[in-house]
C-alpha cells in the first residue's frame, strides 16, 4: 500500500470528542439481546446508535468536527456537503446549533424520509446527480462557487467523533472478541480501529461492505483506490462509488478481515432485528448482523459486537421489507 494511514485520534482526542456529543445526548445502550444471542449461537452484543437524535451514529462525527472548527476560530458562515442521508444529519444538525447555515446534496431519487428529516434541521436541499460520487463533486462545485466550507465525507475530527460510541461499547462490554461494523465512505469502522487502538483492546474489527457496492472490497484487495459500481437498492448507507485513500490506509492496516453482503442478506437481517428487538434497521444498519450471519459457524464459543448504526429507513421500502 503506497498511501501511509493516517494517524488516528488518541484516547484523550475521542474522550474530548465523546465530551462534546454528550452536550448534546447521552451515551446510547448497548444491549445483550436473547433472542439476538440465539440466532447467532453465541453471545451477541448490539449497539444501538440508532437511538440517536437523528437515529445515526453519524451526529457524533458532525458535532466533533464543528466543535474543532470553533475551537481553531474557523467557523464559517455556510457549510456545504454531500450525502445519502445520515451524514447530512449530522451537519445540518451540527450547523444549527452553531447558527451556520448549511447546504446538502443528495442524489435524485434519494430516501424520502431522510430528505425530510434533513430540512427539518434547517437544511438547503439540492437534489443533484445519479449517485453519492456525483452529489458529492456538484457540492465541491458549489462550495466554490459560493465561498462556503466543504465539510468532507472523511475527516480525522469525524473519526474521532464516531470513534466516542465505539468508547461506550468497549467500555461498557471489554470481553468483545469480534466486532461487525459496516462500510460506507469509512468513518464507522475506522473510528472502531481508532478506539481499539486508543483502549489498546484485541477486538477484531470485521468490515461490512455491500456486495453490490465494493470499491472497498475492490481497493483493499488491490491496495489502491479501485472505483466500483454501487448499486444496492436496499444499503444506500454504503452506497459509495470510490473509496477515501486514508480510510483506505487506516482500513488495510487495522481490520482484521472483510465480509461482503448480499441485498438479500441485508434484508433478512432487518427482518431478524425487528423479530428479535423490535427495533428499526435501515439497510446500513442491519449489515453487520448479515455478515455475523455469514460467518455464524465460525463465531460459536465468541462474544460479538454488532453496531446497528441506523434506522433511517424509508416506511415504504421497511414495509416491502418485513412483508417479504
Amino acid at each position: 500500500m503506497n498511501h501511509a494511514p493516517a494517524a488516528l485520534p488518541s484516547l484523550a482526542a475521542i474522550e474530548a470528542a465523546a465530551r462534546t456529543v454528550y452536550r448534546e445526548f447521552p451515551p446510547t445502550p448497548q444491549y445483550r439481546w436473547a433472542l439476538l444471542s440465539e440466532r447467532l449461537g453465541t453471545e451477541c452484543w448490539l449497539k444501538h446508535e440508532n437511538h440517536t437524535p437523528v437515529g445515526a451514529f453519524k451526529i457524533r462525527g458532525g458535532l466533533a468536527y464543528f466543535q474543532q472548527l470553533k475551537d481553531e476560530g474557523a467557523l464559517p458562515r455556510a457549510v456545504i456537503s454531500a450525502t445519502r442521508g445520515n451524514h447530512g444529519q449530522s451537519i445540518g444538525w451540527a450547523a444549527r446549533a452553531h447558527g451556520v447555515a448549511c447546504t446538502i446534496v443528495v442524489p435524485r431519487g434519494n430516501s424520502v424520509e431522510k430528505n425530510a428529516a434533513m430540512r427539518a434541521l434547517g437544511v438547503e436541499l439540492i437534489e443533484h446527480g445519479d449517485d453519492f460520487t456525483e452529489s458529492a463533486e456538484h457540492a465541491q462545485r458549489l462550495a466554490a462557487e459560493r465561498g462556503a466550507h466543504m465539510v468532507p465525507s472523511y475527516h480525522p475530527a469525524l473519526v474521532a467523533g464516531v470513534a466516542s460510541y465505539w468508547l461506550e461499547f468497549l467500555r461498557a462490554v471489554p470481553q468483545l472478541q469480534v466486532a461487525y461494523v459496516p462500510i460506507g465512505m469509512g468513518s464507522g469502522a475506522c473510528a472502531a480501529i481508532a478506539a481499539k487502538q486508543a483502549l489498546g483492546h484485541g477486538v477484531r474489527i470485521v468490515g461490512v461492505v455491500s456486495r453490490h457496492a465494493t470499491t472497498y472490497a475492490d481497493s483493499l484487495a488491490a491496495g489502491h483506490v479501485v472505483p466500483a459500481p454501487a448499486t444496492t437498492r436496499l444499503a444506500d448507507g454504503m452506497a459509495v462509488r470510490r473509496a477515501h485513500p486514508d480510510a483506505l490506509a487506516v482500513l488495510q492496516a487495522g481490520l482484521d478481515h472483510l465480509v461482503q453482503v448480499s441485498d438479500d442478506e441485508v434484508a433478512a437481517a432487518m427482518r431478524a432485528l425487528h423479530a428479535d428487538t423490535h427495533n428499526l434497521a435501515e439497510g446500513a444498519g442491519a449489515a453487520a448482523l448479515a455478515a455475523a450471519l455469514q460467518e455464524r459457524a465460525s463465531l460459536q464459543g465468541q462474544c460479538v459486537g454488532l453496531a446497528l448504526t441506523g434506522a433511517n429507513v424509508d416506511a415504504e421500502v421497511l414495509a416491502q421489507v418485513l412483508s417479504a
